[in-house]
């Protein structure tokens, strides 16, 4: 009876701790999808804004506003191209690395622009323009790079499908079309359809089934010698 109580005490503590783990998780979870809902509406907002301001702000602040939405633009854009495909093709991993470092250039830029918007003077901050610029564009040059690619493998790999695809169908559709194909026809008895044809040095089925017209049998057969009587 001890036993049983034990074994069903360890039952009801395992259960608990279960119930207490997937409790864990599903509220780790939830705050992830939150966390991440709230970065995205933040996200939106500061692009609608810096939209907003590279077209409705002149001058310095609203080519700081154009750089900064092209440079997250690109980089997100990168992104989303290589994790779906990663997916996919763990070919993508290396990318990937390589975009993970691309990003911290990428963030160290938006950080700087991002300070210089709140820049009053702004003679310096024009001053710097032309360097932000160049740095934008190689950084976002690098990523277009790396999501076209990406990009072109992905098309690539479906192409060739497609092309083996269609083969399989065609060789399909020939095998359910195989009465339309013409049956070869037999002659004299032959499966394969072929006219039997006598080698040079023998008789053709023609002078077989001829009688010889001259006395003394067929022509390959040797005459028979007269017997003599004595």
């Amino acid at each position: 009876m001890e036993a049983v109580i034990l074994i069903l005490t360890l039952l009801f503590v395992a259960f608990m701790a279960l119930g207490v783990y997937a409790g864990v998780k599903a509220v780790r979870a939830a705050k992830r999808g939150v966390d991440r809902t709230i970065t995205q509406a933040r996200r939106s907002v500061e692009d609608t804004a810096l939209r907003a301001k590279s077209y409705g702000q002149p001058g310095v602040p609203g080519e700081l506003a154009q750089l900064r939405l092209a440079l997250r633009t690109s980089m997100r854009a990168t992104q989303e191209a290589l994790n779906a495909g990663a997916a996919e093709d763990a070919s993508l991993a290396e990318s990937l690395n390589l975009f993970h470092r691309l990003s911290a250039h990428g963030r160290e830029l938006d950080h700087d622009l991002k300070r210089l918007e709140r820049e009053p003077d702004r003679a310096t901050v024009a001053s710097l323009l032309p360097g932000l610029k160049e740095r934008t564009e190689r950084i976002t040059h690098s990523a277009e790079s790396l999501r076209w690619a990406a990009r072109d493998r992905a098309r690539q790999f479906a192409d060739d499908d497609l092309a083996a695809l269609n083969a399989q169908i065609d060789v399909e559709a020939g095998a359910l079309r195989h009465w339309t194909t013409e049956e070869p026809q037999t002659h004299g008895g032959d499966a394969a359809g072929h006219h039997w044809t006598a080698p040079a040095d023998e008789p053709s089925p023609q002078a077989i089934t001829s009688p010889d017209p001259r006395p003394g049998g067929y022509p390959w057969q040797k005459s028979a010698k007269p017997e003599t009587t004595n």
